[in-house]
């Protein structure tokens, strides 16, 4: 049974959306800093890119164990512990000398930075369902969807004022004030008798069985790789601001804000849209915003014979709001699939998600930023794989999104399709 609703959703917006925003302004902060970063460590810009790639990766490990604590521990209380791990993590990025020891620091920011989003997300379904928790869901992407729109344009104010050093600074205070707003305004939503025991070989049962099924496999990877067409272009990031659009670390703004007012909007629009349409019609009107994005942006970068503002990212605001309408519906519907494991779905369903997002950042982004076409043909291809998972789900399944009481019964991976 889930607890009563608390008396504002729009506090709990507000503070679900800010848990949900320390994860990437850990990454979006940085961005700018990079030139100066390398120079002060003594390395390169590559290698600088190693920061992102080991962030992603301790984050992504580390996602699968967030779900399942909060599933036998309470959410409040692993929220308040990841919240208090990333406060010093970040305090030892300030300080530190070295690349080796900024990497160390920087993994364990990855290992305690997934906390919010991931137990956040099952708290939304604990405390709400149908139509009010997508609206939450929204609201809380909306608020998400601010922090990589500003979280450059921060970083590029701060280097102004200092070294690199104060960014992570800025995080150490950021992650307190969160730390701070939790403990006084976040109520547990997941009562001691809807606990699971914390069993480390019952837990990888539970895990087994939810990826062993096809339904879930096509809904995480609908929502991974769909996202990871816009994380191609965030990860490449200073080098399409800084080398192909030629401009200087206050200028990141260009593509985050176009890029992140999309999403914003697209959130707000499934907000609005809760109760009015089905979620495979708001899918679908998503998936069709991405793919007219991507066909804009290959027509685009195909003839024109060097990337110009505003025309280099404005697809990016019709791909962010397509991918917003998406999202929502399918991460819904995998924590509908698992009531009883609702953090365990959420551990891994992120989980998905950022291996990708760490693949994308190490090796893809190297890959094609330095060409404007391959980047849109890298958004493109993604765009179409994540359509391709959703469009089987609709086909071979039969259902209606986000509704799935069969699956709902038990963790079995009966869904052999």
């Amino acid at each position: 049974m889930s607890p009563a609703k608390p008396a504002s959703m729009r506090r709990m917006a507000l503070l679900l959306g800010g848990l949900a925003m320390f994860g990437p302004f850990s990454i979006d902060t940085v961005f700018p800093a990079f030139r100066q970063m390398a120079a002060q460590l003594g390395t390169d810009a590559v290698a600088m890119q190693q920061t992102v790639s080991v962030y992603l990766l301790t984050y992504g490990a580390m996602s699968v164990v967030h779900g399942p604590l909060s599933d036998a521990l309470g959410r409040r209380r692993v929220i308040l512990a990841g919240l208090a791990v990333f406060v010093v993590a970040s305090a030892g990025c300030a300080l530190s000398p070295n690349l080796p020891t900024l990497l160390a620091f920087r993994a364990l920011q990855g290992l305690s930075a997934g906390v919010g989003m991931i137990v956040g997300r099952a708290a939304i379904r604990d405390l709400f369902a149908g139509d009010d928790a997508q609206r939450l869901m929204s609201q809380v992407s909306m608020i998400f969807g601010i922090a990589p729109a500003v979280a450059p344009v921060i970083g590029g104010w701060l280097l102004g004022w200092g070294q690199w050093p104060l960014i992570f600074w800025f995080l150490v205070a950021f992650s307190t004030l969160l730390l701070a707003a939790v403990a006084l305004w976040l109520p547990e939503t997941h009562p001691q008798a809807a606990r699971q025991p914390l069993a480390p070989v019952r837990m990888l049962r539970d895990y087994v069985a939810i990826l062993g099924n096809r339904r879930f496999q096509r809904l995480a990877l609908a929502g991974a790789l769909t996202f990871a067409g816009i994380f191609l272009y965030i990860a490449s990031a200073p080098v399409l601001v800084m080398d192909l659009l030629g401009l200087d670390e206050r200028g990141f703004a260009w593509l985050f804000v176009p890029t992140i007012g999309g999403m914003t909007l697209g959130a707000f629009a499934s907000g609005r849209a809760a109760g009015h349409i089905t979620g495979a019609a708001q899918c679908r009107v998503g998936f069709a915003c991405c793919g007219t994005a991507a066909a804009l942006n290959l027509a685009y970068c195909a003839l024109a014979a060097k990337l110009a503002l505003p025309w280099a990212v404005l697809p990016l605001l019709l791909a962010g709001f397509g991918m917003a309408l998406v999202f929502p519906i399918l991460a819904l519907a995998v924590l509908d699939m698992y009531p009883q494991h609702r953090g365990a779905a959420s551990s891994l369903q992120a989980f998905i998600q950022l291996i990708l997002n760490a693949v994308v950042a190490g090796a893809v982004s190297p890959l094609l930023s330095h060409r404007p076409l391959w980047l849109a043909l890298g958004m493109a291809g993604f765009f179409l794989l994540g359509w391709a998972c959703w469009h089987r789900e609709t086909r071979v399944a039969g259902r209606s999104l986000p509704d799935c009481p069969r699956e709902a019964a038990a963790l079995e991976p009966t869904d052999s399709l």
